[in-house]
């Protein structure tokens, strides 16, 4: 019995719902599938669309974005103040700081790439070609040789006496493995102040028979004074923004 009310009041609103369509004047919505449809507008929108997908790998791996948050993580660590500040904080700073040093590639695709696309005078195709040719002048700067012999030592190749011959998909891994190297270099360096400071507080307590109190829970206040008075930040900061100039 309960089955034969559902179903008919199923039925009466959905009846409802027909009429009162009928007596709105609801638009209608129809779709057609091959009906002036260019094929080669098909496969620019398709390619634009995986070029979107692709974009945040894109930012993360071929820009400056990789190595500032990585040194940014360091410092925090460092610090030893566990989630302050949150990764939310530190993505969003990171992300501003590659906008800042990414500008000149940025303002250079925009240039030569964007503008001539929107204004038709190149297609999709010519579009991403410039777009790879400007990011490549950005890795190329910053890439190491060694980095880009290893890929050619595993695939037994001969590798180009020309950085522009190398190919894209050797060489943005070893872009990657290069910012990573001068990050953990970078990083590194951050540590070394504040694990010198942690030890001079430990030494500190042992000698004072304070055996059982943490020197990490000590030593935190002195590490954010000391990080405050020579305004860590900036320094931090001045650091990898000049990493990048070199």
């Amino acid at each position: 019995m309960t089955v034969k009310r559902f179903l008919t009041a199923l039925f009466l609103l959905t009846a409802s719902g027909a009429a009162f369509a009928q007596s709105a004047n609801l638009p209608g919505v129809a779709v057609n599938f091959g009906q002036g449809t260019n094929l080669v507008d098909t496969m620019e929108v398709l390619l634009l669309f995986t070029v979107l997908t692709l974009a945040p790998a894109i930012i993360i791996l071929c820009t400056s974005f990789t190595r500032i948050v990585v040194v940014l993580s360091f410092m925090r660590q460092a610090l030893g103040t566990q989630n302050m500040p949150p990764n939310q904080l530190l993505i969003g700073f990171a992300l501003f700081l590659s906008i800042f040093v990414m500008m000149p590639t940025g303002k250079s695709i925009y240039e030569n790439t964007v503008l001539p696309y929107q204004a038709k005078q190149i297609d999709a195709t010519q579009a991403l070609k410039g777009l790879e040719a400007d990011l490549r002048l950005f890795m190329e700067k910053h890439v190491r040789k060694a980095d880009i012999g290893l890929f050619y030592d595993v695939t037994n190749a001969l590798a180009p006496s020309d950085i522009k011959a190398v190919p894209t998909h050797y060489l943005i891994p070893a872009f990657i493995i290069s910012e990573l190297k001068t990050a953990f270099q970078i990083g590194f360096l951050l540590y070394i102040p504040f694990i010198v400071l942690d030890m001079v507080v430990a030494s500190v307590l042992m000698a004072m028979g304070m055996m059982m109190l943490p020197p990490m829970l000590v030593s935190m206040p002195f590490k954010l004074l000391l990080f405050v008075l020579v305004d860590g930040w900036q320094l931090v900061t001045g650091a990898i923004l000049r990493s990048f100039n070199t």
